[in-house]
């Protein structure tokens, strides 16, 4: 697994948008780190985050 992903290779491993991270970033739920101006996020960190999302509720038929 990869160490560390930019805010692209992020929107390609979690299938989420990238509005969606940077909202995520902007609340205080996802850690990120800055290197200069480059937007560096941590694997674990990104798990966590996806993992931290409520389920989803099954309907019944």
């Amino acid at each position: 697994m990869t160490f560390s992903l930019n805010v692209k290779q992020a929107v390609a491993a979690s299938g989420l948008t990238r509005s969606h991270l940077y909202e995520a970033m902007k609340a205080g739920k996802l850690t990120v780190r800055k290197a200069g101006r480059r937007t560096i996020i941590l694997a674990e960190d990104l798990r966590q985050y996806i993992e931290s999302l409520p389920t989803a509720q099954r309907k019944e038929a």
